[in-house]
């Protein structure tokens, strides 16, 4: 089987996995891509979070075009479904994840990275949607979850320019939620992955399962669906052992699932 281009390492509850495709910035295959989705749809027993980095000197320059000449449409379209299969696998998924993003975020490599839940970019970080200078469309997810975070009136200008945002602007606007100096955000990224892993787990779970479709319900519904997860969550051994520990003034000591 050819290597896709995604290292995995595991330790203390924390699975990284490395983009390996320096040579072509990271470009996403579509192997790289299934890849990426298949670890997230049934991630190894003990992850309670996951790091995702890029090798080399860009996160993520998006896809391989070289995979996408002389394509059908019906071909292009289940490209487009394993991409969407593969990153809802990883924003809806039962492990939280942390990106850091460095250099290129761009195209296919923005999509990936707004599928993580926390986003650390260093100042090299620069975000772009060259899809109408490509002749092309996002395809893997990118008009929802780019759209959720920029706006769509933002979005539809980047494609249509191909206008560059760089470090500040992708941390004013929602694309990372904190930036660092060039270099650091792997480590700080850990840094955060480790201090997720030691949530509750089921905390976490419901956080990454039920905030997204309580926000996509009307309000009336969205409201009952909140109260029902705070009652389930609430009410349980780990929400017990938070409290008893705040009291304390220790650190909690959650149960594993």
């Amino acid at each position: 089987m050819t290597d896709p281009g995604l290292d995995i390492d595991m330790a203390d509850g924390v699975a990284t996995l490395r983009l390996a495709r320096a040579e072509r910035r990271n470009a996403l295959s579509e192997p790289l891509v299934e890849a990426i989705g298949a670890f997230f749809a049934a991630p190894p027993d003990g992850v309670r979070a996951a790091l995702l980095v890029g090798d080399g000197d860009h996160f993520c320059a998006g896809l391989d075009l070289g995979e996408h000449r002389d394509r059908t449409p019906f071909e292009v379209m289940e490209n487009s479904e394993i991409w969407h299969r593969a990153f809802a696998a990883v924003e809806l998924g039962r492990v939280p994840v942390v990106s850091a993003l460095h250099r290129a975020v761009i195209g296919g490599g923005l999509e990936l990275a707004l599928s993580t839940h926390v986003r650390v970019a260093d100042a090299s970080a620069f975000y772009a949607l060259p899809e109408g200078r490509l002749g092309i469309f996002v395809g893997g997810g990118g008009s929802v979850r780019i759209a959720r975070v920029l706006g769509v009136d933002r979005m539809r200008e980047l494609m249509l320019t191909g206008r560059r945002l760089d470090a500040e602007d992708g941390r004013r606007l929602g694309v990372s939620h904190e930036l660092v100096e060039a270099g650091r955000a792997p480590a700080r990224a850990r840094e955060l992955a480790h201090d997720i892993a030691a949530n509750s787990a089921l905390a976490n779970q419901v956080i990454l399962q039920a905030l997204p479709r309580i926000g996509d319900m009307a309000s009336p519904t969205g409201l009952w669906a909140e109260a029902l997860v705070a009652a389930l969550t609430q009410s349980t051994e780990d929400a017990s052992e938070g409290l008893r520990a705040f009291l304390e003034k220790r650190p909690p000591r959650f149960r594993d699932v």
